[in-house]
């Protein structure tokens, strides 16, 4: 089957400028969260956990008939905030036309290696991120750069010429079960960075078990951890990401073995790629188990979704490129 190279070095621009466009994403919502001030609301709990009181609003002053108020300017976070999300959007947009030039230039579904594999969760992970954080902008230069080091690891360790795909994956099973568990991936990938931010939030930040802070906290993390959003709020966006990719993994996971019966005549085989989904899949219905158990609800419940995502990244690189089996079909030479 032919390939139309002009198509797929298109697609390898579009890639290559939307990891440039990520790049200067990150650098303006690291300003943000840098210039960030604590929310009123976060000032108000230290007061109260260090036993004082909260300062009165400074008084409105009245307006002057006839007279026209000056507009207030934004503050430096929104407006670095405001560039970066604009960017984060077309950062999205390349990424997904890179996606479909290399379908359209291979005449195929796209997911035929690990470059396209890893490109898609990026995507999906990006799409996650902007709609679960939608209202704490500040955060999602969390999930920009770990997208940026797994584009770079697909740019690099992981690129694969547009080309065929094996034989074996020639089936319509691929689009199915790939793009879902792709999809599951990039979803796990935000509840793992939430997870992570929220035990960062409680060992420094000076919570506690109820998320509130106190004023014992101090030190670089310390300052940093409490611009992050509430504990709370972490911990819940966590579970209900880990609530949307729990049954799409699980179902790419049951889809696989439904095509593995079509292809190798057996349902499992306790292949590599096999064995490790399922255990990573148990992981995280463990992680789901806990953070509806009355004493593991905070901290324990939070690393065991970061085993999760451990295992999930043991599973794409470790067991892709380092241990063979049936699902080798990384695309690496």
């Amino acid at each position: 089957m032919p390939i139309d190279d002009t198509l797929a070095q298109f697609s390898d621009w579009s890639f290559r400028s939307a990891f440039g466009v990520f790049v200067l994403a990150s650098v303006f919502l690291m300003a943000q969260f840098a210039t960030r001030t604590v929310a009123a609301d976060d000032r108000k709990r230290e007061l109260v956990a260090a036993g004082g009181t909260a300062r009165p609003a400074a008084p409105i002053a009245p307006t002057v008939p006839g007279r026209i108020e000056p507009t207030p300017s934004r503050p430096k976070s929104e407006k670095y905030g405001g560039m970066g999300h604009a960017l984060v959007v077309l950062g999205l947009i390349l990424t997904v036309a890179s996606i479909v030039l290399r379908g359209l230039a291979t005449d195929r579904f796209p997911l035929g290696n690990m470059y396209e594999f890893v490109t898609m969760a990026c995507a999906a992970a990006v799409v996650t991120g902007l709609i679960a954080l939608r209202g704490q902008r500040h955060t999602q230069v969390f999930v920009v750069v770990p997208v940026m080091i797994l584009m770079f690891l697909a740019a690099t360790v992981l690129y694969a010429d547009a080309a065929p795909v094996v034989p074996a994956l020639r089936s319509y099973w691929l689009p199915i079960h790939v793009t879902i568990v792709s999809v599951g991936s990039g979803i796990f990938l935000v509840a793992g960075v939430a997870s992570l931010l929220f035990l960062l939030k409680m060992r420094f930040a000076g919570t506690d078990s109820a998320g509130t802070e106190s004023a014992g906290a101090t030190g670089a993390l310390a300052r940093f951890a409490r611009r992050l959003p509430a504990a709370q709020t972490l911990d819940r966006l966590a579970y209900k990401t880990t609530i949307i990719g729990f049954p799409l993994f699980g179902a790419g996971v049951i889809l696989g073995a439904i095509w593995a019966e079509a292809a190798w005549g057996r349902f499992w085989g306790w292949d590599p790629k096999e064995t490790v989904s399922f255990i990573a899949w148990v992981v995280y219905a463990a992680y789901l188990h806990a953070r509806a158990t009355s004493g593991w609800r905070n901290t324990r419940a939070a690393w065991i979704n970061v085993a999760g995502f451990v295992a999930m990244l043991f599973n794409l690189f470790i067991i892709n490129m380092v241990v063979s089996g049936l699902h080798s079909y990384a695309g690496l030479t």
